[in-house]
């Protein structure tokens, strides 16, 4: 579908937790210029479940919530759905699937997503088949992966004639952020629990390697070697937050690395901190090249805000993509959709 400024796009909410209700919000606050029209809601809480939006998020909606996705993207024939479920690929593909034989593009925020070739072939290459059978288009994205350790790496070397090498640094309180992020970082929990969750696997931060394979995609070198490590960082005094407390010798979140190498130096580094208690948040990305480039952003990117905002203005830009699953670097630098200004232009 390429939009138009007359009509507006039609979206559908898939999943109204924390991010889900705060796209569904921003949703709706973009809808006063009529771009964009909320016509459906979808998730499996009973607690939400036939309750209007405006009930679920405390906005003004009648949009009623249902645990019927079929039924939904049948009747209300969305343009997009807003996909915010699980941060696991497998979990979702049959979501995501509904979805695009509905005939709805889709922006998710399941960080296995943004680049999803190397640890789910078979998926990738399912869901871009039939995103071009039924002529729509399939994104991953939000604040990491998506854009704080990926996309505004490969922007910063946008002025660059040479790069030798690209380092993100992104340092995050966790205390500032909803209780599902803190719980999946380990807050509260003993060392040991950590290592046990950590060999179970689907722990921690999720997207981290698809970050890295996102910015060697984008730079077209090949991964030659990977490593990756996930420690624990324990805190040395009591912590609070609104939603636990973790005591000394307890962990308070975590310690996230992934490199990558070619012609046996390393190339990319990503190194994530996120923990309860983290002092001076920042994100950071350094550029070895011509010219070098050391971009900070003090103070960090609040990534609950952040995520929201990535998945509603790719709305634009998705609409007007062609059709298959898509990534960051098929589609134009992200900006924010501002609803007072064209949206049309195409990709």
């Amino acid at each position: 579908m390429v939009a138009d400024k007359e009509t507006p796009i039609r979206v559908v909410q898939y999943g109204l937790g924390p991010i889900g209700s705060g796209a569904a919000t921003l949703v709706l606050e973009k809808a006063r210029s009529g771009r964009l029209e909320l016509v459906g809601a979808i998730d499996i809480d009973p607690a939400k479940v036939n309750k209007t939006v405006g009930e679920v998020v405390g906005a003004s909606c009648d949009v009623v919530v249902s645990s019927d996705a079929e039924k939904v993207l049948g009747e209300v024939q969305p343009d997009l759905v807003i996909h915010t479920t699980s941060s696991f690929l497998p979990q979702v593909e049959e979501q995501l699937i509904q979805c695009i034989r509905a005939g709805a593009s889709v922006i998710s925020s399941t960080e296995e997503l943004p680049y999803p070739f190397d640890r789910h072939p078979g998926i990738a290459k399912n869901l871009d088949t039939l995103s071009k059978k039924y002529g729509v288009a399939v994104l991953g994205t939000g604040v990491n992966p998506g854009y704080a350790m990926d996309v505004l790496a490969l922007v910063a070397t946008g002025i660059c004639t040479d790069v030798r090498s690209v380092t993100v640094t992104r340092r995050v309180d966790a205390g500032l952020r909803r209780l599902p992020l803190q719980r999946k970082v380990g807050a509260g929990i003993t060392v040991d629990e950590f290592n046990e969750r950590h060999e179970r696997g689907g722990f921690g931060h999720i997207g981290l390697v698809e970050s890295l394979r996102l910015v060697m995609h984008g730079l077209g070198w090949p991964i030659e070697k990977m490593s990756e490590s996930l420690r624990p960082v324990v805190a040395e005094s009591e912590v609070r937050t609104p939603y636990l407390t973790v005591p000394p010798g307890r962990v308070a979140g975590i310690k996230h690395t992934a490199k990558a190498y070619l012609d046996g130096h390393i190339v990319v580094s990503l190194d994530l901190m996120m923990y309860v208690g983290a002092s001076d948040p920042v994100d950071r990305v350094m550029v070895e090249g011509d010219p070098p480039i050391d971009l900070a952003v003090q103070g960090g990117i609040f990534g609950d805000t952040a995520t929201v905002g990535a998945l509603v203005n790719a709305i634009p830009q998705v609409i007007n993509a062609s059709p298959g699953l898509r990534t960051a670097t098929d589609l134009p630098v992200p900006r924010c959709f501002l609803p007072g200004l064209p949206y049309y232009a195409s990709s």
